[in-house]
């Protein structure tokens, strides 16, 4: 009996730990839309069948949809909040306020049903809460049948008509999108300003628009011989029927749908070895052709640098689209405003591009997380226009620590384990998001070991792709690869704002033996690498771990000798390192030599020792 209860205990253990661990499955929506865009009235009248699996081990009795183009009406919360925060985008700023009627935005849900009955629901801003005619249970699907009318607003954040640069329609946020649900609940958040979140899933969209306009957006297009234009034909302007024109787009295993369409579009492509096929679609003229003709190879170059550093990308096509505001991600596909320098239009291209891995693939939730994917797309978009410019890589990030650095200074600096659209100034976000993630991984490198660093960046890409990764699994990817405990170094960066700063205090020497004293000034304890030079030109770096990593980085410059000391215990102040040197030997002490520490006062981390040593119990 008491044998057989030993079994029965341990089974029940096995079973709830395999529950416990039973998190990470994925909801599946699957859409299936027809709208035509209507060029004249600027309004979208769409149909919507949405297929949904629940994969997860609850019972849903709501689901939420995100109607993103009621922000752009006066008195919404992207409106107020443009218009108290302190310093507003000036995108923005009050334009809201100042549309009239027929210029502002809203998606209007005309039917809704779930297997043929009708649903009830209720509209608050940009989120629709629906009351479902039967629970959704573990694992079963249900199809939810929609129709819905859309007016496109004028352009501001984004979306609308009629772009500064004259593009006629960026449709982004568009259609009535189903929330994410995940382990943590229901994620139908407002849209106030910034970051999405969206449900894996295929969209099979019929768009039906004046014969005139060309289209190009997220996944490939099915139909270019039945509509009088043909990737074979790209960058020609080609005779159109006349009346209307659907095209019939299919991206399979993403999380949105994005398309623009102008009248006045080339269409031009380009080939990326081993890779996707690049279209561009861009108005031509003095201020874009010579510059976007430019921008394919520079296109093909970055993707190469992308799937050979980080991870390869999966789709067979990407398109590059001028249009929006600015630069803006979505699976598959980017919209960018194109009247730009050539070194502008690159830079802008990397980075959007390069969300195509954090953002298009690993879709992380960056309204939560916004570093994790803004601050890992900059890092690698800083990399790979260094590769292509050929400056060195190692110093591409030098802007992210400006301007973290200043923002220390500024007194705004705020936690950034925060909801993206919740900091206080739009100042605190764009370094926390964009500059703070960058220098997070650029100082992981530091922490690491550049070689095994990059090892593990593949390897968090590849295990974690289409999986919605949280922070604490890119963390344990680097753990894993690296031998090392990191969770202490995320934990003080992305939860807390303390700061690194470390000092050479002094240099003893005693008898012949040099003594060197190192200070943690800053609150946020690091791991050490401190440059000895000596008078006769050789160089030594004594390498110096925290005791919470529990091991050693890698030799990252084997040229270089490098002497590996006790661990620093996180609560002493200061350390004392002994080399059997004499002091005089010794011309200068530099912590951190590769800059990769975030350290706010670099001053007093290079010493010339003539001036700081001491004597004790010997003459010279």
């Amino acid at each position: 009996m008491r044998h057989n209860l030993f079994i029965f205990i341990a089974l029940l253990s096995i079973n709830h730990l395999a529950q416990s661990q039973d998190f990470r499955w994925q909801q599946r929506a699957e859409y299936t839309m027809e709208v035509t865009l209507n060029v004249k009235t600027h309004k979208v009248q769409g149909t919507q069948k949405l297929v949904y699996t629940n994969n997860s081990k609850d019972t849903l009795t709501k689901v939420y949809y995100h109607l993103f183009f009621n922000a752009f009406q006066p008195g919404s919360m992207m409106d107020v909040r443009s218009r108290n925060i302190s310093d507003p985008d000036p995108r923005v700023a009050d334009r809201i306020v100042k549309l009239s009627e027929s210029e502002i935005g809203y998606q209007h849900i005309q039917t809704l049903k779930q297997d043929g009955k009708a649903l009830s629901y209720k509209i608050d801003g940009t989120v629709m809460e629906v009351t479902l005619a039967k629970p959704i249970y573990p694992n079963a699907k249900t199809t939810f049948d929609m129709t819905f009318e859309a007016q496109v607003p004028v352009q501001i954040r984004r979306s609308g008509r009629n772009s500064k640069e004259g593009i006629a329609y960026s449709m982004t946020q568009w259609y009535p999108k189903l929330a994410e649900y995940d382990f943590k609940g229901w994620h139908a958040y407002q849209y106030v300003a910034r970051e999405f979140q969206g449900v894996w899933g295929d969209f099979d969209v019929k768009i039906t628009t004046d014969p005139s306009y060309m289209i190009g957006g997220t996944g490939v297009l099915q139909n270019a011989d039945k509509i009088g234009y043909g990737y074979e034909k790209a960058g020609t302007q080609v005779s159109r029927p006349s009346g209307t024109t659907t095209w019939h787009f299919v991206a399979k295993n993403v999380i949105d749908f994005a398309f623009a369409a102008d009248p006045d579009y080339v269409h031009e492509t380009a080939q990326v070895p081993n890779g996707p096929l690049l279209h561009f679609f861009y108005q031509p003229g003095e201020k874009t052709t010579a510059n976007w003709k430019q921008l394919k190879d520079y296109s093909v170059k970055h993707f190469e640098f992308m799937n050979k550093t980080f991870g390869k990308y999966p789709y067979e096509h990407y398109s590059i689209i001028q249009g929006g505001d600015g630069g803006m991600e979505y699976p598959m596909c980017t919209l960018i405003t194109g009247e730009r320098s050539v070194g502008s239009l690159v830079g802008v291209m990397a980075h959007e591009v390069a969300h195509s891995w954090y953002q298009g693939v690993l879709a992380s939730n960056e309204a939560l997380y916004p570093w994790i994917d803004e601050g890992f797309t900059d890092f690698a978009a800083q990399e790979s226009e260094a590769f292509m410019t050929g400056d060195v890589i190692s110093e591409s990030h030098k802007g992210s620590y400006a301007s973290y650095f200043a923002l220390v200074k500024s007194g705004l600096q705020e936690p950034i384990s925060q909801h993206s659209d919740h900091y206080t100034t739009n100042r605190a976000y764009g370094t926390a998001a964009y500059s703070m993630g960058t220098v997070f991984l650029h100082q992981l490198k530091y922490v690491m070991g550049t070689d095994e660093f990059y090892k593990a960046m593949r390897r968090y890409y590849n295990t974690w792709k289409f999986k919605h990764p949280e922070p604490t699994d890119f963390i344990r990817v680097m753990e894993k690869s690296s031998g090392l405990n990191l969770s202490w170094y995320m934990n003080y960066w992305v939860n807390t704002t303390k700061r690194i700063d470390y000092s050479v205090k002094s240099v003893i020497d005693k008898q012949g033996t040099s003594f060197i004293t190192l200070e943690r000034l800053g609150e946020f304890p690091m791991p050490v690498d401190l440059l000895v030079t000596y008078k006769d030109g050789s160089k030594e770096m004594l390498y110096i771990p925290l005791n919470e990593m529990m091991g050693n980085k890698g030799v990252e410059d084997p040229a270089l000798k490098r002497t590996d000391l006790q661990a620093w215990p996180w609560v002493y102040p200061t350390y004392t390192a002994q080399l059997s040197r004499k002091a005089d030997d010794i011309a200068t002490l530099e912590i951190d030599p590769s800059q990769r520490m975030a350290d706010i006062d670099r001053k007093n981390n290079k010493v010339d020792v003539a001036s700081i040593r001491v004597y004790e119990n010997t003459t010279k």
